[in-house]
C-alpha cells in the first residue's frame, strides 16, 4: 500500500514537470517567434525605407552649395539697375477714371529729370485678372536711386494727390522689386500695335539657378520674331517669382510663334527640366495704354 502510494506521487511529479518544461519550452517558442517577427518587421521597415530613399532620390533635386547670391550670379554686371512691377486691381467702375488719371501724371514723373526713373510700360490686363493695371518701372542706379525718387516723390504735392486719389479707385495692390536676367533683352521701346503676355513663374525655392542655366541657352530659341521683351526675377516681395515678358501682334501670331518653337531642337529639353522647378505659373494678355513706351 505505502509503496503504490509512492509510485502515485513519483509519476504526478513526473507528469507535473513534463506540463511545466512544456510551458517552458512553449513560453521560449512564442518568445523567439515574437523575436523572430519583430526582426522582420525592423528588416523591413528598414529594406523600405532604403527603397523610400532610393525612389525620392531620384526626383529630389540635390542643391549644391553657393558661394555667392544667385542675384548676383544671374543678373547684369554692367548695369546696377532695378525695376518695379506694380499690380493695381482697380474697381471695376472706376477703370476708365483710372487709366486718365495715369495717363495725366505718370508721363510728367517718367520725363522729369528730377526723378531718376523710367517707364517701362503701362497696361491693363485683357485676358487673366480682369480689371487689373499693370506698371513696370526701371530705377537706374538700383536701390540708392529709388530711395531718392520715393523720397523725392514724397514731396510732390500733385504726386500725392494722385495716389490719394488713385488709391480711392483700388481694391488691392501689390509690388515687387526685380532684378533683369543677364542673358535677356533689355526692354526698350518699342512701336505698336502689340498685345503683350506677361508669364509668371513661382519656382521652388532654392532652383533659381537652374532655371537661369536652362534659360540661358534657351532664349535663343525665342528671338526669331523679336518677341522677347524682357525677363525678371524677384527680390523683394514674393521671392523666386520669374517674369517674362513677350510682345506678339495678336492672339493667332502669339499661337503661331509659341508652337514654331518646338518645331527647333533643344526647345523641348527647356521645357523638360524647367517644368519641374515650377510650383505654380500664370498668364496675362496685357493691351498698353496710349503713354506706355512699349506699344
Amino acid at each position: 500500500m505505502a509503496a503504490r502510494v509512492l509510485g502515485n506521487i513519483v509519476a504526478a511529479a513526473r507528469r507535473a514537470a513534463a506540463r511545466a518544461q512544456g510551458r517552458a519550452l512553449a513560453a521560449a517558442a512564442a518568445k523567439s517567434s515574437t523575436a523572430a517577427i519583430t526582426t522582420r518587421a525592423l528588416s523591413a521597415t528598414s529594406y523600405n525605407s532604403r527603397e523610400d530613399s532610393w525612389f525620392k532620390s531620384l526626383f529630389v533635386r540635390k542643391v549644391d552649395p553657393r558661394k555667392d547670391a544667385h542675384s548676383n550670379l544671374l543678373s547684369k554686371k554692367e548695369t546696377s539697375s532695378l525695376y518695379k512691377i506694380q499690380f493695381h486691381n482697380v474697381k471695376p467702375e472706376c477703370l476708365e477714371a483710372y487709366n486718365k488719371l495715369c495717363i495725366e501724371v505718370l508721363p510728367k514723373v517718367h520725363k522729369d529729370e528730377n526723378y531718376r526713373c523710367e517707364l517701362v510700360g503701362t497696361w491693363n490686363t485683357w485676358y487673366g485678372e480682369q480689371d487689373q493695371a499693370v506698371h513696370l518701372w526701371k530705377y537706374s542706379g538700383g536701390y540708392p536711386t529709388l530711395t531718392e525718387v520715393m523720397s523725392k516723390l514724397r514731396q510732390n504735392k500733385e504726386f500725392m494727390e494722385f495716389r490719394k486719389e488713385r488709391g480711392q479707385m483700388l481694391l488691392s495692390r501689390k509690388n515687387q522689386l526685380l532684378l533683369e536676367f543677364s542673358f535677356w533683352n533689355e526692354p526698350v521701346p518699342r512701336s505698336g500695335p502689340n498685345i503683350y503676355e506677361l508669364r509668371s513663374y513661382q519656382l521652388r525655392p532654392g532652383t533659381m539657378i537652374e532655371w537661369g542655366n536652362n534659360w540661358a541657352r534657351a532664349i535663343r530659341y525665342r528671338q526669331e520674331n523679336n518677341e522677347a521683351v524682357g525677363g525678371f526675377f524677384s527680390q523683394i516681395g514674393e521671392l523666386y517669382t520669374v517674369h517674362h515678358l513677350w510682345a506678339y501682334k495678336d492672339l493667332q501670331s502669339r499661337d503661331e510663334t509659341r508652337n514654331s518653337a518646338w518645331q527647333k531642337p533643344g526647345w523641348d529639353e527647356c521645357v523638360y527640366y524647367t517644368v519641374p522647378l515650377i510650383q505654380r505659373m500664370d498668364s496675362r494678355i496685357m493691351i498698353p495704354l496710349k503713354i506706355s513706351p512699349l506699344q
